[in-house]
């Protein structure tokens, strides 16, 4: 039997400005993670967002990114490697905050963005990302791109990791995703993302822009809730998969 998580950033709002459809796309995904201030969010739509995923069954991560909400945490920063460490431990600890006052417990941590890409190649850095997550919970499951730093980084402190796949985004032949400044970056076509999805997780493959095939395991499936037709998408994914014997469960519950 196949099965996979499909995971979701969420809480990516803060004061007056309003992303995504959180309460309706939390019907399709089976893992939230909820951004904790820094690269978007703040303290009301982290408690919104972790009593909707919680009302709704759905698991809870940390969302750590660098401290850049003007450019949505997607900008590269020079940071040392103590400083990443710094700067994750302080964002679980805020949103495990929120989660105390509800009785619940973290699932995960997926770094955000610029931090996350940063770390899938720079070794330094996915290490004190893993050590971080490793000195909050050694039971916390660590999320990052399939083959990257960041995973063999969680695997080597002896973190449960979750090798992640993006539903949405195209590849290249070494395995990275195609940069957000290249216009091929984004896959719009669902029929495709989900052909892509179903291929990664039965085959543990993906095609890449250059039309070769790359091995790469899928653990955790991700989808991004801000997009102009994210809720169609989230649910004809959710849909698809199922009608290809496909079981969606959040990683926290899978005995792997």
């Amino acid at each position: 039997m196949y099965h996979v998580d499909i995971n979701c950033d969420l809480g990516e709002s803060f004061g007056r400005f309003k992303l995504g459809e959180q309460e309706e796309i939390l019907k399709y995904v089976t893992s939230a993670n909820i951004a904790c201030g820094f690269h978007s969010g703040d303290p009301t739509v982290m408690r919104e967002t972790v009593k909707l995923a919680i009302d709704n069954g759905v698991k809870i991560g940390a969302h750590p990114g660098l401290p850049d909400l003007n450019g949505f945490g997607r900008r590269e920063m020079a940071i040392t490697p103590q400083e990443g460490y710094d700067m994750v431990v302080y964002q679980i600890g805020a949103l495990q905050g929120f989660l105390a006052t509800f009785k619940e417990e973290m699932q995960h941590v997926k770094p955000h963005g610029a931090l996350y890409n940063m770390a899938a190649k720079d070794r330094a850095l996915a290490e004190a990302i893993a050590q971080a997550v490793y000195d909050v919970s050694p039971s916390l499951i660590l999320f990052g791109l399939a083959n990257s730093e960041l995973t063999r980084a969680g695997e080597k402190i002896g973190l449960r990791t979750a090798h992640e796949f993006f539903a949405d985004r195209t590849y290249q032949a070494d395995g990275s995703l195609t940069s957000r400044s290249q216009p091929d970056a984004m896959i719009t076509d669902r029929v495709q993302s989900a052909a892509q999805v179903i291929k990664a997780v039965k085959e543990g493959k993906v095609l890449t822009q250059q039309q070769t095939e790359v091995a790469l395991r899928a653990h955790t499936v991700c989808i991004h809730g801000d997009g102009e037709h994210a809720l169609a998408f989230a649910q004809y994914l959710k849909e698809t998969l199922e009608n290809n014997q496909i079981t969606l469960a959040a990683i926290g519950r899978r005995g792997e």
